[in-house]
């Protein structure tokens, strides 16, 4: 209708609450309570009556208020760098696997590899008080490691062991990683290596494998020839991009990538510009992703335990181990592209 205004209300319906699926099915809260976490004993048609009420009026448990009426959370915090970093779905997978078999509830939160963020975003989860957070990595600023201190959880830092645990830490050395790329390549006959890497600064385990990497060169006495660190995240993108900067400027017989995403691009751009792989220039990443088994020369890796990593953790904390570093140690992948 033209000149009229159409004006639509909506009113907010009030929460349902435990009292009145109660009323509607005909027994108590207690039971309804439960029914609803399936613990202790109800009948088989009591339940069915509490079910049909819960369904018929939309009732949605308040998980918050039982865990404060409760004597132990059962959510677990993941304060994780990237989404769109496969390494961190793989580690939420095989957590989330666990958690769920044993009643407990994740959720997480992304800081973009950013310090200050994820301190915001650790503070944020602990209000909620849960029983765990998961992070990765020991690099925190002093107001996180403080935070974690005392907030009476327990801590567990994952995909690394160079450095000091708060508390529980499950995964693996990354100078380790490091120092085995680079003896895999001078294993090789490979002497002059380049680098190509994303924001160090902000992924310090990166950093970690590149300078271990570095210093197993420069032991050799073949030092890293040139390297080229793209500002941002990894990807298939950057290392393409890194990759051609890098040959631009240095003669190089093989390039170490700071992670899988950029030896692809690294190896598209191989292909693209008709240089024979590893005869004229050899590849090497590191995470052991499945699509760098998928490429017509299977990619020369460190393949890591990401899903195993996720599935530790969230066992050790349902068992309420003691702190601990459990070292799941890497595997090299010797691929057909070193």
């Amino acid at each position: 209708m033209s000149g009229s205004k159409l004006t639509m209300e909506f009113k907010h319906q009030a929460t349902v609450t435990l009292a009145e699926v109660a009323e509607a099915a005909g027994v108590g809260e207690s039971t309804v309570s439960r029914v609803l976490r399936n613990h202790g004993s109800f009948s088989g048609k009591t339940r069915e009556r509490v079910m049909a009420a819960v369904e018929r009026l939309g009732y949605v448990p308040n998980r918050i208020a039982g865990t404060l009426a409760s004597t132990g959370s059962r959510l677990v915090a993941f304060v994780i760098p990237s989404l769109s970093n496969i390494v961190f779905p793989d580690v939420l997978r095989g957590a989330s696997a666990v958690l769920e078999e044993n009643r407990y509830q994740a959720v997480f939160s992304v800081t973009d590899y950013d310090p200050g963020k994820e301190e915001a975003l650790a503070a944020a989860m602990l209000a909620w008080r849960p029983a765990a957070v998961m992070l990765a990595g020991f690099e925190h600023t002093e107001g996180t490691a403080k935070m974690l201190r005392a907030s009476g959880c327990r801590v567990v830092e994952l995909l690394d062991l160079d450095g000091d645990a708060l508390d529980i830490a499950v995964g693996f050395s990354n100078r380790a990683a490091g120092r085995e790329s680079a003896a895999f390549l001078l294993r090789r006959g490979y002497r002059r290596i380049g680098y190509v890497g994303h924001d160090l600064n902000r992924d310090t385990r990166a950093g970690k494998r590149f300078s271990s990497f570095c210093e197993t060169l420069d032991a050799a006495g073949t030092p890293v020839v040139a390297h080229e660190i793209l500002a941002g995240p990894s990807s298939v993108d950057n290392g393409r991009l890194g990759l051609e900067r890098l040959l631009a400027r240095a003669t190089l017989d093989a390039v170490y990538f700071s992670n899988d995403d950029m030896a692809l691009g690294g190896y598209f751009h191989c292909l693209a510009q008709g240089i024979s792989i590893p005869s004229q220039l050899a590849i090497f990443g590191y995470n052991g992703l499945d699509i760098g088994r998928a490429i017509p020369q299977p990619l020369s890796t460190i393949r890591t335990p990401r899903v195993a990593t996720g599935e530790i953790a969230a066992q050790l904390i349902v068992a309420n181990a003691p702190p601990q570093a459990v070292d799941l140690g890497f595997e090299l992948i010797e691929g057909a592209t070193a």
